[in-house]
């Protein structure tokens, strides 16, 4: 039996109708969109477009052209971060950031001598929204934060954070890399100024798609220049939407496939979605406690997790204990830092690591049951 846990990094399994899109785009349009007025190029910029529908639809965005695709999640939040970032600003972030935001935030430290305040998250790896507002400065240009940690599954309070940091004036950043397709995200309510999210994981797209929401009044520098399909004869960058930000030509294929994944998540509803791994979720949660051998970080319940787990068993090298568990067992995780430096160090387990068991839509209870009995087992032996 194959089990594949590892759903916090990518989707593996896709909807059929992904596969169907992306082969049915390579063999009967594989032209560029918006550059061309033959029937092919019109055709793939009609996949674009619909994609950009689907994807604004999903997260309740009125002007589908604030959309703006990018490669991934982390191209989306170096867009956001180095694009509204000058001289002399200061950031507020929390201690649960991925290296997509920590790495963006530490150069501009170098590169425009920017401030950054860490707020310390609590062991499950959730901050509080008192501990962000008592870290905003005059000179605060920008919030930034993880909308649910890849490491712990640590859901953030962002609709609280996003309330004050409007008292404040502060645009808020979100990465949700974790939450996108998993969690109901409507910004026609939500307080956040930018959102940049992953098409591969919980929307359940391919690799090489992602985007970012660019909220009214926000301008950003791009971070790139070049071909746009519009306003050609210029040598300067359009300022029209999304075209500022989206030159050279486009991962087209994938955005078909991504396409089709919005389609069938919004056929699904995000609600019946997350409502099924929380079934899968909460078995996981509550199995992972009742192993003697093992110990787990970050929330327990999935009113707080978005599906993420982190352990460890006592006595054995996470690294061999992961080996074990695919070799022996068929059960595919990830081992080590999952990218994420800083949140291991708020959890306490810096420089090791953890394994960390993800869940997906496809993750059944079956799979789950194998993955404890697997445990129980290495324990017993």
């Amino acid at each position: 039996m194959e089990v594949y846990l590892d759903n916090a990094a990518t989707s593996r399994r896709k909807p059929e109708a992904v596969y169907e899109a992306m082969g049915r785009f390579m063999r009967e349009t594989g032209a560029s969109p918006g550059r061309s007025v033959h029937g092919p190029g019109i055709e793939a910029g009609r996949i674009v477009a619909g994609a950009r529908e689907r994807a604004a639809g999903l997260f309740g965005i009125d002007d589908d052209s604030r959309v703006v695709f990018t490669l991934n999640c982390t191209e989306a939040l170096n867009l956001a971060i180095k694009g509204i970032l000058k001289e002399g600003d200061h950031v507020v972030t929390t201690s649960m950031e991925h290296n997509s935001v920590m790495r963006p935030l530490s150069a501009m430290t170098g590169e425009r001598d920017v401030s950054v305040t860490r707020v310390q998250a609590d062991g499950d790896g959730i901050v509080d929204p008192d501990d962000m507002e008592r870290a905003m400065t005059p000179e605060t240009a920008l919030v930034v934060m993880t909308h649910a940690s890849n490491v712990t599954g640590s859901i953030q309070p962002i609709e609280e954070c996003g309330r004050i940091a409007r008292e404040h004036g502060i645009p808020l950043l979100v990465d949700a890399a974790q939450t996108a397709g998993c969690l109901p995200i409507d910004l026609s309510s939500l307080p956040v100024d930018l959102l940049a999210f992953s098409g591969h994981k919980g929307l359940m797209g391919p690799q090489g798609t992602g985007g970012l929401y660019v909220g009214e009044g926000i301008e950003l520098a791009p971070l790139k220049q070049g071909g746009t399909g519009s306003n050609s004869s210029e040598e300067y960058q359009p300022d029209i939407l999304p075209d500022r930000y989206e030159s050279g030509t486009p991962n087209t294929p994938g955005l078909a496939g991504l396409g089709a994944a919005l389609g069938f998540i919004l056929d699904e509803t995000v609600e019946a979605i997350r409502e099924k791994t929380k079934k899968a979720g909460g078995m996981l949660a509550d199995g992972l406690r009742g192993v003697d051998c093992v110990r787990t970080y970050g929330p327990p319940d999935m009113e707080r997790n978005v599906g993420n787990f982190s352990f460890a068993v006592e006595g054995r090298d996470i690294a061999e204990t992961a080996h074990a568990l695919e070799s022996g067992y068929g059960i595919m995780t990830r081992v080590g830092l999952q990218c994420s430096p800083s949140a291991h160090r708020t959890i306490g387990t810096f420089p090791g690591g953890t394994i960390r068991a993800s869940i997906g839509h496809f993750t059944t209870e079956e799979d789950v049951a194998h993955f404890l009995g697997s445990l129980e087992d290495l324990c017993s032996g």
